[in-house]
C-alpha cells in the first residue's frame, strides 16, 4: 500500500511517553529519590533507578526498593517523591529534547491526533507543559492517576488511543523504556523506541529505533504500516 493510500485509508495516532521522549528529567527523577530516602530515613538500592525506570511508583516503592507494603505509606512517599521532583524542576528549568517540537508540529500538519501516555503523575506534566510550549499539540493526556497497571501492561496506551479517537494498531508509540517499548507492543501499536536512556543497540524489540525524535519524518511513520 502507498504512504498515499495509507494515509487515506486509516486515523494515524501518536501516542507519546513523557520522560525519556517529551524530556529528559531522569537525572532529577533519580535525584528527588535520594532526597526522599534521606529525608525518611530509608535504604535506595544502588541499582534501584536502572531496575524501576518506567515504572509506577506504586510499583517501585514496594518490589524494587522495599520500603513498605502499606498502601497508605506507598501513597504518601509517592506524593512526597513528585513534590520533590518538581521542586527541583521549578529551581532549575528543563527543556524539550531536540525533536520533540519539529515532530509535534509534522503530526499536527499531518492531522495526527497525539496524546501522552505515560506513567508520570500528572501534576507533574501540568507543571512542564508550559514551561517547554507543547501543551496544544496534545488532544489528550493519559497519566499515572488514569491506570490500574503500569506498563508494561499496555493499559496506557489503549486508554491513549480511545481518548484520541484512534484505535491502538493505528498508532504509533513514541517510548525509551524497555518497559513501554512492550507495553506499547502489547497494545498492537507501531513502537518507535528512543535511544534516551537505553543504548540503540538494545531496543531491538521495537519496530525502529532512533537516536533522537529529529530523524523521525512521515515517510518513516507511513512506513511502519506499509505491510497492512
Amino acid at each position: 500500500m502507498s504512504n498515499l493510500r495509507i494515509i487515506f485509508a486509516m486515523k494515524m495516532g501518536a501516542l507519546f511517553d513523557w520522560d525519556g521522549v517529551i524530556i529528559d528529567s531522569s537525572a532529577q527523577h533519580e535525584e528527588s529519590w535520594e532526597m526522599l530516602a534521606i529525608e525518611i530515613g530509608k535504604p535506595l538500592p544502588a541499582d534501584h533507578f536502572v531496575r524501576g525506570f518506567g515504572m509506577k511508583n506504586q510499583v517501585i516503592i514496594p518490589r524494587i526498593l522495599g520500603w513498605t507494603h502499606d498502601p497508605d505509606e506507598i501513597h504518601a512517599y509517592s506524593l512526597r517523591k513528585e513534590s520533590l521532583y518538581r521542586e527541583i524542576v521549578s529551581q532549575r528549568g528543563i527543556e524539550a529534547l531536540p525533536g520533540v517540537t519539529g515532530l509535534l508540529q509534522l503530526l499536527k500538519d499531518h492531522d495526527v491526533s497525539c496524546s501522552v501516555a505515560s506513567s508520570t503523575h500528572r501534576e507533574n506534566i501540568e507543571t512542564i507543559f508550559d514551561v517547554i510550549g507543547v501543551r496544544d499539540y496534545f488532544r489528550a493526556v493519559v497519566t499515572a492517576e488514569d491506570v490500574s497497571h503500569g506498563k508494561p501492561d499496555p493499559e496506557v496506551f489503549l486508554k491513549g488511543a480511545a481518548k484520541i479517537g484512534c484505535e491502538p494498531e493505528n498508532c504509533v508509540v513514541f517510548e525509551d523504556a524497555h518497559v513501554g517499548i512492550e507495553a506499547g507492543l502489547a497494545a498492537g501499536a507501531r513502537v518507535i523506541a528512543v535511544a534516551t536512556t537505553n543504548d540503540i543497540s538494545e531496543l531491538g524489540r521495537a519496530h525502529a529505533a532512533v537516536h533522537s525524535l529529529q530523524q523521525v519524518d512521515w515517510e518513516m511513520l507511513c512506513g511502519l504500516f506499509a505491510s497492512t
